[in-house]
């Protein structure tokens, strides 16, 4: 209840309006089977924004905020969360996905093979779930993408609008590090093939977050995607 009265509170500080019905679009299906889901909300005229709370998954922490986010009705965006992407990974409590394959080593971008813990699978987009994602951002062609990680308690920023970036990371409290663009990554590849939009990592402490820090990171969200 104490996650619904921020929520509640949000809606009132940013003039978003009452909440409205959710739009939930199934996206796909993990290699297990498990759904992976997007739910629109906001302006379907707004400017397209997109979150994911989870790539791998043993780093959950920025589920709880996607929920969050769900339950709010922005005026002037477009509104795309995909609470977790790596379902299986999750079920199993481990960062790759059921392949053992790291799908944030899986974009096209500079793609190289990799193993161990960073495996990056045969090909580019050779895993179910790094091609929803690719599908998803070249349909939505998003003005801003924020994915949630763990447990740098930063923000990395790689190629982005740096502007962008930086009003999250002072909303939200997380240090601001730009740092190097990886070869395969989800965020490296938008930056580097969509022009004129950003893609960063919000790096989370290890701890699941609280309501009051759900809260932030919302809010955080929502600056980042008015910012010009």
């Amino acid at each position: 209840m104490r996650t619904l009265s921020f929520v509640a509170s949000l809606v009132a500080a940013w003039g978003l309006g009452a909440p409205t019905s959710e739009r939930t679009v199934l996206l796909g299906r993990s290699w297990e089977g498990r759904p992976i889901e997007a739910v629109e909300v906001g302006n379907r005229s707004g400017t397209p924004v997109l979150v994911v709370g989870c790539i791998h998954g043993n780093e959950t922490g920025g589920i709880a905020i996607a929920r969050a986010l769900e339950r709010l009705s922005p005026r002037d965006l477009d509104l795309w969360v995909v609470p977790d992407l790596n379902p299986d990974g999750v079920a199993a409590d481990r960062r790759q996905n059921a392949h053992g394959v790291d799908l944030n080593r899986n974009f096209p971008w500079r793609w190289r093979p990799l193993s161990g813990v960073y495996e990056s699978g045969p090909h580019p987009l050779s895993e179910r779930e790094a091609r929803i994602a690719h599908a998803l951002i070249l349909r939505l062609r998003p003005h801003l993408t924020i994915w949630f990680h763990q447990h740098l308690d930063l923000v990395w920023a790689s190629g982005g609008d740096r502007r962008v970036e930086r009003v999250f990371a002072h909303v939200s409290g997380l240090p601001y590090h730009p740092l190097p663009q990886l070869a395969g990554s989800a965020i490296a590849w938008q930056n580097n093939t969509l022009g004129g939009t950003t893609a960063f990592a919000a790096e989370l402490p290890a701890a699941e977050p609280g309501p009051a820090a759900i809260a932030r990171y919302v809010r955080a969200v929502l600056a980042a995607a008015h910012a010009r």
